[in-house]
Protein backbone atom coordinates (compact mmCIF):
# COMPACT_ATOMS: atom_id res chain seq x y z
CA UNK A 1 0.00 0.00 0.00
CA UNK A 2 1.35 3.40 -0.97
CA UNK A 3 2.07 5.80 1.88
CA UNK A 4 0.65 9.30 2.37
CA UNK A 5 2.39 12.46 3.52
CA UNK A 6 1.26 14.04 6.79
CA UNK A 7 0.39 17.28 4.97
CA UNK A 8 -2.10 15.45 2.75
CA UNK A 9 -4.47 14.75 5.62
CA UNK A 10 -4.03 17.66 8.04
CA UNK A 11 -7.33 19.00 9.33
CA UNK A 12 -8.08 22.54 10.48
CA UNK A 13 -11.38 23.10 12.27
CA UNK A 14 -12.79 26.23 13.91
CA UNK A 15 -15.91 26.98 15.85
CA UNK A 16 -17.27 29.96 17.74
CA UNK A 17 -17.93 29.31 21.45
CA UNK A 18 -21.66 29.85 21.97
CA UNK A 19 -23.77 30.06 25.16
CA UNK A 20 -25.50 26.69 24.69
CA UNK A 21 -22.10 24.94 25.08
CA UNK A 22 -20.93 26.92 28.12
CA UNK A 23 -21.06 26.42 31.87
CA UNK A 24 -22.43 28.95 34.40
CA UNK A 25 -19.07 30.79 34.38
CA UNK A 26 -19.31 31.49 30.63
CA UNK A 27 -16.58 28.97 29.76
CA UNK A 28 -16.92 26.40 27.01
CA UNK A 29 -17.59 22.97 28.51
CA UNK A 30 -14.61 20.63 28.58
CA UNK A 31 -16.82 17.93 27.05
CA UNK A 32 -17.54 20.22 24.11
CA UNK A 33 -13.81 20.74 23.55
CA UNK A 34 -13.33 16.97 23.71
CA UNK A 35 -16.10 16.56 21.11
CA UNK A 36 -14.37 19.06 18.80
CA UNK A 37 -11.02 17.26 19.29
CA UNK A 38 -12.68 13.98 18.28
CA UNK A 39 -14.23 15.60 15.17
CA UNK A 40 -11.00 17.25 14.04
CA UNK A 41 -9.10 14.01 14.58
CA UNK A 42 -11.68 11.93 12.72
CA UNK A 43 -11.57 14.28 9.73
CA UNK A 44 -7.78 13.97 9.44
CA UNK A 45 -7.94 10.19 9.95
CA UNK A 46 -10.56 9.78 7.21
CA UNK A 47 -8.56 12.00 4.85
CA UNK A 48 -5.53 9.79 5.47
CA UNK A 49 -7.18 6.40 4.96
CA UNK A 50 -10.21 7.39 2.83
CA UNK A 51 -12.42 5.11 4.93
CA UNK A 52 -14.83 5.60 7.82
CA UNK A 53 -13.09 5.58 11.19
CA UNK A 54 -14.02 4.97 14.81
CA UNK A 55 -12.33 6.38 17.89
CA UNK A 56 -10.45 3.66 19.76
CA UNK A 57 -8.81 5.77 22.47
CA UNK A 58 -8.03 9.26 23.67
CA UNK A 59 -4.95 9.90 25.76
CA UNK A 60 -4.84 12.24 28.71
CA UNK A 61 -6.16 15.80 28.24
CA UNK A 62 -5.51 18.90 30.32
CA UNK A 63 -7.40 22.15 29.89
CA UNK A 64 -4.78 24.87 30.21
CA UNK A 65 -6.88 27.99 29.49
CA UNK A 66 -10.64 28.51 29.45
CA UNK A 67 -12.53 29.35 26.27
CA UNK A 68 -15.06 32.14 26.85
CA UNK A 69 -18.34 32.62 25.04
CA UNK A 70 -17.69 34.56 21.81
CA UNK A 71 -14.12 33.35 21.38
CA UNK A 72 -12.95 31.21 18.49
CA UNK A 73 -11.83 27.63 19.13
CA UNK A 74 -9.24 26.50 16.56
CA UNK A 75 -8.07 22.92 16.17
CA UNK A 76 -5.38 21.33 14.03
CA UNK A 77 -5.13 17.56 13.64
CA UNK A 78 -2.60 15.42 11.84
CA UNK A 79 -1.71 11.75 11.59
CA UNK A 80 1.44 10.95 13.55
CA UNK A 81 1.75 7.32 12.53
CA UNK A 82 -0.26 4.52 10.98
CA UNK A 83 -0.15 0.91 12.07
CA UNK A 84 -2.10 -1.99 10.50
CA UNK A 85 -5.69 -0.74 10.83
CA UNK A 86 -5.15 2.06 13.34
CA UNK A 87 -3.65 5.53 13.31
CA UNK A 88 -2.42 7.84 16.05
CA UNK A 89 -3.37 11.46 15.54
CA UNK A 90 -2.32 14.56 17.41
CA UNK A 91 -4.83 17.36 17.91
CA UNK A 92 -3.90 20.77 19.25
CA UNK A 93 -6.50 23.31 20.42
CA UNK A 94 -6.14 27.09 20.64
CA UNK A 95 -8.49 29.86 21.64
CA UNK A 96 -8.46 33.15 19.75
CA UNK A 97 -10.00 36.35 21.02
CA UNK A 98 -11.52 37.80 17.85
CA UNK A 99 -11.43 41.37 19.18
CA UNK A 100 -7.83 41.50 20.37
CA UNK A 101 -6.35 38.74 18.22
CA UNK A 102 -4.72 37.16 21.29
CA UNK A 103 -4.22 33.40 21.05
CA UNK A 104 -3.62 30.81 23.76
CA UNK A 105 -2.97 27.09 23.72
CA UNK A 106 -5.97 25.37 25.34
CA UNK A 107 -5.28 21.65 25.10
CA UNK A 108 -3.59 18.86 23.16
CA UNK A 109 -4.43 15.18 22.84
CA UNK A 110 -3.40 12.01 21.09
CA UNK A 111 -6.19 9.87 19.71
CA UNK A 112 -6.23 6.47 18.10
CA UNK A 113 -8.66 5.83 15.27
CA UNK A 114 -9.38 2.54 13.52
CA UNK A 115 -10.39 2.44 9.84
CA UNK A 116 -13.42 0.24 9.21
CA UNK A 117 -15.38 -1.17 6.29
CA UNK A 118 -19.17 -1.19 5.80
CA UNK A 119 -19.46 -4.15 8.21
CA UNK A 120 -17.46 -2.48 10.98
CA UNK A 121 -14.37 -4.60 10.42
CA UNK A 122 -10.89 -3.06 10.53
CA UNK A 123 -9.23 -2.39 7.20
CA UNK A 124 -5.55 -1.69 6.45
CA UNK A 125 -4.47 1.94 6.38
CA UNK A 126 -1.70 3.53 4.31
CA UNK A 127 1.60 4.20 6.08
CA UNK A 128 2.51 7.75 7.06
CA UNK A 129 5.41 9.43 5.30
CA UNK A 130 6.90 12.03 7.66
CA UNK A 131 8.87 14.80 5.92
CA UNK A 132 9.88 17.43 8.47
CA UNK A 133 11.99 16.93 11.59
CA UNK A 134 8.87 17.60 13.70
CA UNK A 135 6.85 14.97 11.80
CA UNK A 136 9.68 12.47 12.16
CA UNK A 137 9.87 13.12 15.90
CA UNK A 138 6.10 12.66 16.27
CA UNK A 139 6.28 9.48 14.17
CA UNK A 140 8.91 7.95 16.47
CA UNK A 141 7.15 9.04 19.65
CA UNK A 142 3.85 7.58 18.38
CA UNK A 143 5.50 4.16 18.22
CA UNK A 144 6.56 4.42 21.87
CA UNK A 145 3.12 5.63 22.95
CA UNK A 146 1.51 2.68 21.12
CA UNK A 147 3.77 0.22 22.94
CA UNK A 148 2.74 1.82 26.24
CA UNK A 149 -0.99 1.71 25.36
CA UNK A 150 -0.73 -1.97 24.45
CA UNK A 151 1.10 -2.72 27.71
CA UNK A 152 -1.75 -1.07 29.67
CA UNK A 153 -4.59 -3.03 28.05
CA UNK A 154 -6.74 -5.13 30.32
CA UNK A 155 -6.68 -8.81 29.28
CA UNK A 156 -9.97 -9.96 27.78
Amino acid sequence: MEGRYVRESESDYSELALPNDANTFGNLLGGRIMHLVDLAGAIAAMKHCRNPVVTASVDHMDFIHPVKIGQLVRLRASVNRAFRTSMELGVKVWVEDLVTGAEKHVSSAYLTFVAIDAHGQGVPVPPVIPETDEEKRRYEEAGRRREYRISQRTPR
